[in-house]
Parts: C-alpha cells; sequence; structure tokens
C-alpha cells in the first residue's frame, strides 16, 4: 500500500475522507512531522527520505521541483497533484484506488494528476 504525505494546502476534508474510509492508510500532512512553512524542495527530499508519496494541489512550483529532483538523478518516490476542481468523493476513490492497487516503487519519479481518466 502506498504511503503518503499531504502537502500543508492540501484539502484537509480529502484526508478525513481517506482516513474515514480506510482508518488504515498511512498518510501523514507536512504539519505532522514539523514542516510547516517549509520550501517545497524540503519538502520533497524528506518524502523521498521516507519514501512517501508527496499529496498536493500546488501545480505552480511543486512538479518543478519533482521533475528537478528527478533530473538530478535524486530519489522522488512520487508526486500526485490533485486538482482543486476534483470533487471530493471523486478525489477520495482515486487516492484509495492508487493506495490500494499500487506500491510505492510504481509511481518512483512520476507526477500523476487526478482526477485518473
Amino acid at each position: 500500500m502506498l504511503r503518503y504525505l499531504a502537502d500543508e494546502n492540501f484539502n484537509n476534508d480529502i484526508l478525513r475522507g481517506l482516513r474515514r474510509r480506510d482508518n488504515g492508510l498511512d498518510i501523514v500532512r507536512v504539519q505532522d512531522v514539523e514542516l510547516s512553512g517549509a520550501p517545497d524542495p524540503s519538502i520533497l527530499e524528506w518524502a523521498a527520505g521516507e519514501n512517501r508519496i508527496v499529496l498536493s494541489h500546488d501545480v505552480a512550483t511543486m512538479v518543478g521541483f519533482a521533475y528537478d529532483r528527478v533530473k538530478l538523478g535524486q530519489p522522488m518516490p512520487g508526486l500526485v497533484e490533485v486538482s482543486r476542481k476534483v470533487p471530493l468523493g471523486e478525489a477520495i476513490d482515486d487516492l484509495l484506488l492508487l493506495a490500494r492497487g499500487s506500491e510505492n516503487d510504481e509511481w518512483s519519479g512520476q507526477v500523476l494528476y487526478l482526477p485518473l481518466r
């Protein structure tokens, strides 16, 4: 099962829905690991060290930093960009599908965009 790290501004309603639907889901928030206010590269570095896939709404900067890590040959376990336009239920369903149906190393070096389609 995937291990997630939710970016600081990730929708808490999605996180609550994920936990409600699967209380065994391994997900932590940036705030839980004392990275509040940390720059995106630091968040990606921490996620790589913990082998966690980052969940974010920040397409403007996070994607570029993720691809920079890949170009430099640095570990990047994966990034899931969730559009703020995706209905909550659909975002929860897609993230649960990913978490239950794949392993972390399948997403290494990749950026995935939700909704899945």
